[in-house]
C-alpha cells in the first residue's frame, strides 16, 4: 500500500505591506560619542503612513501622545530611522488605534524609568509589528539616568497635534453644544458664507486635534 505524502505549504503568512519606522533623536551632543558605546540619551517616535507619533510629559491629565512631520520633531536632533517591521493597518485604523492608546498615555503619567517616550514607541511597535525597538534606545532610562522627554515649548499647532482619547472628544463635543445653545444662529449670515465655512472645515480625517499649551 502506497502512502501518499501530502505537501503542505509551509510558507509563513505574508507580513503587512506598510512599513513602521522608529525615528531616533539625540537629546544631548554627548550622544555623538556615547552612541558608539551603545549608550546615549534619546527621544524616539514611531512613523507610519507618513506621520510620526511620540509621547511627552506635561502637567495635565490630557494625553501626551502627539504627531509631527517624520524626522522633524522640534527640540531634538534627528539621528537615524530604523525599520522595525510592517503592518496591515490602513491610515484610518492607525488613527483609531492611536486614539485608543491615548487613553493610557496622559501627559502627567510620564515616568522616566517606567513610562517614557521610548516605552511608548516600543508599545506601539509591538502592537503593530510584534517586534520591539532596539534595546540601546532606552538603555540609559533603565539605568535611571536623566532622560526627561518633556514636550518642547516651541511645539505649536502648526507642528504638533495632540492625540485625544474618545472620552476627551466626547467631553469637547458636549462643551461645544453647550456654548452653541447660548447663542442662537444669526439671520445675517448668508448661505454662501455658511457653505464656505463648511468647505474649509471639510478636511481629511485627523487623528489629532490642535494641542493646548504645553509646559516644558
Amino acid at each position: 500500500m502506497l502512502c501518499r505524502m501530502v505537501v503542505v505549504n509551509g510558507r509563513k503568512k505574508k507580513a503587512g505591506l506598510v512599513p513602521v519606522y522608529l525615528n531616533v533623536y539625540d537629546l544631548t551632543p554627548i550622544n555623538g560619542y556615547a552612541y558608539w558605546l551603545g549608550l546615549g540619551v534619546y527621544h524616539s517616535g514611531v512613523e507610519v503612513h507618513g506621520v510620526e507619533y511620540g509621547f511627552g510629559a506635561h502637567e495635565n491629565s490630557t494625553t501626551g501622545i502627539f504627531e509631527v512631520e517624520p524626522k522633524q520633531c522640534p527640540g531634538f536632533t534627528f539621528r537615524k530611522s530604523i525599520l522595525i517591521g510592517r503592518t496591515d493597518l490602513n491610515p484610518d485604523k492607525v488613527c483609531t488605534f492611536m486614539e485608543k492608546l491615548a487613553e493610557g498615555y496622559s501627559g502627567n503619567t510620564y515616568h522616566l524609568i517606567t513610562k517614557n517616550c521610548n516605552h511608548f514607541c516600543n508599545d506601539v511597535c509591538v502592537q503593530l509589528t510584534r517586534r520591539s525597538i532596539p534595546s540601546w534606545v532606552n538603555r540609559l532610562a533603565r539605568f535611571g539616568l536623566f532622560c526627561n522627554c518633556v514636550l518642547p515649548a516651541e511645539l505649536n499647532e502648526t507642528k504638533v497635534r495632540q492625540v485625544r482619547s474618545k472620552e476627551e472628544k466626547i467631553q469637547e463635543v458636549k462643551k461645544l453644544k453647550s456654548r452653541s445653545s447660548r447663542f442662537p444662529p444669526s439671520s445675517s449670515l448668508s448661505s454662501s458664507g455658511s457653505l464656505n465655512r463648511s468647505r474649509r472645515g471639510a478636511r481629511r480625517r485627523q487623528c489629532l486635534p490642535p494641542t493646548p499649551p504645553v509646559m516644558a
